[in-house]
């Protein structure tokens, strides 16, 4: 069993309304240092799978086929193996 934490961000080019509110919040709230924020999805995906790569490759094809809009945002994630649970 393998965990993929997902991290979808909107391409550097990309207009962000919702980073720009939430600058305007923390500026609201005294946070006047803060330059820029850009809002993004982070998902944990649950896989099982015999191997890592495939894993991976599975879930490379979610994020080009649903979880990222590839014309305006860009995707990155990370694997890792969860210990297999010992039978009670």
């Amino acid at each position: 069993m393998f965990l993929a934490k997902v991290y979808v961000t909107l391409k550097p080019t990309v207009n962000d309304p919702q980073g720009l509110t939430i600058k305007g919040g923390l500026h609201t709230l005294g946070f006047t240092s803060v330059k820029q924020v850009r809002a993004g999805k982070y998902m944990e995906i649950q896989i099982e799978a015999t191997d890592k790569t495939i894993a991976a490759e599975s879930v490379k094809a979610m994020c080009q086929k649903l979880l990222a809009n590839p014309v305006i945002e860009i995707y990155r994630f990370e694997m890792e193996e969860l210990p297999v649970a010992s039978p009670t």
